[in-house]
């Protein structure tokens, strides 16, 4: 010991990324995965190697699939490639929304109030409730009689 005050460890920011480095979001709804990666680039969206007007026909899962990206300002900035997996179209899109909005997070931490607000990073936690014996579903039963 020389008698010197030792230095508090510095907590340094982050290493600016590499422009070509991808950024990486998980999204998940009932049964669906979505892995999303963002890169710098026009605006692309390519969603298991489709376009988003291929992939996605029905209006509001291609508008939910966009909202984060309207919310960030980011929509002509990145190109967005999904990998998504399991469920439907509707959980599908759920899951993408949610990791595109992960993804966009990691790409700027500015925008996470917004993301915040729009609810896109909020884990909706329904799933389909399983069929019980002696019903003929989750909740149904079968016709009762009086007499």
């Amino acid at each position: 010991m020389s008698g010197e005050p030792t230095a508090a460890p510095s907590h340094a920011a982050a290493p600016p990324r590499a422009a070509h480095q991808p950024i990486w979001g998980t999204g998940r709804r009932k049964t669906a995965v979505a892995r999303v990666r963002l890169v710098p680039g026009t605006g692309e969206i390519r969603i298991n190697d489709r376009k988003l007007d291929e992939f996605f026909h029905i209006e509001d899962h291609r508008l939910a699939v966009m909202q984060p990206l309207l919310a960030a300002g980011a929509e002509k900035h990145v190109n967005v490639f999904v990998n998504v997996v399991g469920g439907g179209i509707t959980g599908q899109s759920g899951a993408v929304r949610m990791g595109l909005a992960r993804a966009l997070c990691k790409w700027n931490a500015d925008c996470e109030p917004k993301m915040r607000e729009g609810r896109y990073l909020t884990r909706d936690s329904r799933k389909v409730e399983r069929k019980k014996y002696g019903r003929s579903g989750a909740r149904k039963r079968f016709q009762f009689s009086k007499r």
